[in-house]
Parts: structure tokens; sequence; C-alpha cells
């Protein structure tokens, strides 16, 4: 019996180590952008979230500059920030190299979110680069690689999703990002709950 149980514990333990080291970077990130495995070529929506790590302090500018390949094609409004977008002409396109929000949530516990569609032209790893500025002037530079401490909000460019053609490689990542929006449900959760009401 005693090795049935210490059996189980080992399971257990190897289960979740394996499940840690399976948890894209990303998934602890500060700004990130879902879905986090999206499918190349494809026009879908997109949702930049920041996550409000000052107590007192709100997110007044949100500045964020995409990568050649990520190709945004429209915005949706955000309650309390207006929109300037810079752009480059490219034949019969424009295509948005930065886009800039400035105003604000109500409360400095609010995370900012922007919605947006676009499309990835290829399979591989986009990484959108964002800076955070506050309204005690602090800033936040998430531009780093995958792993760092400031990592950019990445989504990776997968040639399908689902169905009969679907490569082990897109079943990962499809998995990984489940695990990492799981995780990052949880620790909202757990950080809402540690804040009095307002």
């Amino acid at each position: 019996m005693k090795r049935i149980r210490s059996g189980r514990r080992i399971v257990v333990g190897v289960s979740v180590a394996a499940a840690a080291f399976a948890v894209s970077p990303s998934a602890f990130a500060h700004s990130s952008i879902n879905p986090a495995v999206a499918k190349a070529k494809t026009l879908q929506p997109f949702t930049l979230e920041l996550q409000a790590e000052e107590e007192t302090a709100r997110t007044t500018r949100v500045e964020v500059t995409f990568p050649d390949g990520f190709n945004v094609e429209t915005f949706a409004a955000s309650l309390g920030w207006k929109r300037a977008a810079v752009t480059e002409e490219g034949g019969d396109e424009q295509r948005v190299l930065r886009v800039v929000w400035t105003g604000g949530e109500t409360s400095p516990r609010d995370d900012p979110l922007f919605h947006f569609t676009g499309t990835i032209e290829s399979a591989k790893s986009y990484g959108v680069n964002v800076r955070q500025i506050y309204s005690d002037g602090s800033v936040e530079n998430w531009s780093g690689p995958e792993g760092s401490e400031t990592p950019a909000a990445f989504v990776e460019g997968v040639s399908s999703l689902g169905g009969g053609g679907s490569s082990t490689l897109d079943i990962v990542a499809l998995a990984v990002a489940a695990v990492a929006l799981l995780i990052a449900v949880v620790a909202l959760v757990a950080r809402g709950g540690g804040r009095p009401l307002a």
C-alpha cells in the first residue's frame, strides 16, 4: 500500500514538473496577446491585455509596435482611451507600424484591454513590443525575448489549427496556450482577492 502511494506521489510530482516546463514563459508576462497561437494568413480578432501592476497609479499611455508580418486591419473602440496609429504605405494598402493609446482606466486595479483584427503572414513567432506608462511617470517596456523578465507579447503563427492536417507542434502549441490562459486567470483571481473592494 505504501509503495502504491509513494508511486502515485512520484507520478503527480513528475506531472506537475512537466507541466511547469511545458508552460510558455509568456504565460507569466505582464502584457499578452490572445490568442497566443493563431493561424497564418487568416483574418482574426486579437486582444492585447496589460496587467495593472501599480497599486495607486493608473496606466495612462500604451505604445505598441508591431513586427513585420503582423498586419493589423481594424481597431475596436476602447472606453476611456483615444487611439493614434502610425502607418506606412505599401502598394495599395497601409500597414500599421505603431499605435498609441492615451487615456486610462477608472481604477488602478483595472487591466487595460485593447481589441483589434489582423493577420500574421507565416508560421513563426511574432513579438509585439509594448511600452506601458503610468500616471506617476513610471514606465514598463515589454520588449524582451521569451523567458526574460520583460518579454514582448508573443503570438505563435501556425499553418493550421486542428483538423486532419494538424501537426504535433500545432497541437502542443494549443495545449500550451490553454495552460497559459488558465494560469493567467488563476493569477488574476488570486491577485484580485488580495485587494480591498472599491
